[in-house]
């Protein structure tokens, strides 16, 4: 999701906000907490858990062993992926093709390359990009870039504290790649609940998908331009976010200062658990702690509301929806045959 951001260069650039947010009068126990343009569809036929059983029988553990080692390496890999699935599915569908990298020359930019793109950290691409080459030397023409990125999700989602649910495959790897259909088809961090239910309900999802996908918010950064308007000029007013608790408004300003200023400052979307998949994205909503007013709409909206509530009591119920959701994210514009879709040797690069 276009407010998904999370910079490998900046990962710890928002420590000053965190250590300063840490002394405000927090309880304990949050203290000790920190240590897509397509119709309404069903998922195709096709896709199956044990599609590549017999032609790739050991394509998870292969990507597994390329995902484990990236977050070891470099954490920031984790909320990245997640974010890229997102961002390539809501746009013409689960089909990698914002992995196409752009055409020297060419007037059309690719997806990777948009505005709304261009702060997804690099890790993210590397990592499919191995685990794609490790895959190819052992099942090679048959493993789908889309199929790898859903996977590759899975694993991080699970890495960092979230469920482990079984991934459907089947997915062929998209012909086109358009940066200019990326903005209109993503949510945009100041998005009203009217707007995400329309662009939601146009990929086929349902209001409680969008409360538990916008869960994935346990976990990754935003920078400061994304949310610096509900410091300084809400809605035009001149006046800070009225649904905006005090300390977390006095935390952000003083780390993003309304003009100027480093802009690889982030903060964390989850100012209680930044480094943990779990429930507490939700209750910080309730308590007004939300960083993106999209984030915090959900809270206030009556249609929303009551479903924030629920899963900030329970983190079980939150994990099996975050499962199920994540079924039908991965389902919507699967391509199927040579028509729509390709198999890529190189997920950066259009079969030939």
């Amino acid at each position: 999701m276009s407010s998904f951001s999370t910079s490998s260069s900046t990962n710890f650039m928002f420590l000053y906000f965190f250590f300063f947010f840490l002394n405000l009068p927090f309880s304990n126990s949050l203290l000790k907490s920190l240590a897509i343009n397509a119709t309404v569809r069903r998922a195709p036929r096709q896709l199956s858990v044990n599609y590549y059983a017999k032609s790739c029988p050991q394509v998870e553990s292969l990507v597994g062993s390329v995902t484990s080692n990236m977050f070891k390496e470099a954490p920031a890999s984790g909320p990245a992926t997640i974010r890229l699935f997102f961002h390539d599915c809501f746009v013409e569908g689960c089909d990698g093709s914002i992995l196409i990298s752009s055409k020297a020359g060419s007037k059309e930019l690719a997806e990777k390359d948009a505005e709304d793109n261009k702060d997804l950290a690099k890790e993210a691409y590397e990592g499919i990009n191995k685990a794609k080459a490790m895959v190819e030397s052992k099942c090679p023409g048959v493993v789908s870039c889309a199929d790898i990125l859903a996977i590759a999700t899975r694993d991080f989602v699970h890495y960092v504290g979230g469920p482990y649910y079984q991934v459907k495959k089947g997915r062929w790897d998209g012909k086109i790649s358009k940066a200019s259909r990326v903005h209109q088809n993503l949510p945009q961090s100041n998005s009203t609940v009217d707007q995400l239910l329309k662009l939601f309900s146009s990929k086929g999802l349902t209001p409680n998908d969008l409360v538990v996908l916008s869960g994935a918010h346990s976990i990754g950064f935003a920078h400061c331009k994304q949310f610096v308007n509900r410091i300084y000029d809400y809605k035009g007013t001149k006046k800070p976010d009225p649904n905006m608790d005090p300390r977390l408004y006095k935390a952000l300003k003083m780390t993003c200062p309304q003009f100027g200023g480093n802009v690889d400052i982030v903060a964390p979307f989850d100012v209680t658990t930044p480094f943990s998949f779990d429930n507490a994205y939700y209750g910080n909503l309730e308590a007004k702690l939300g960083l993106l007013a999209s984030d915090q709409a959900l809270s206030l909206d009556p249609r929303t509301k009551s479903l924030v509530q629920e899963l900030a009591k329970d983190k079980h119920k939150f994990f099996q929806a975050f499962a199920t959701a994540m079924d039908k994210l991965g389902s919507i514009g699967v391509k199927r045959g040579r028509k729509h879709g390709e198999f890529r040797k190189d997920c950066t690069m259009h079969h030939v």
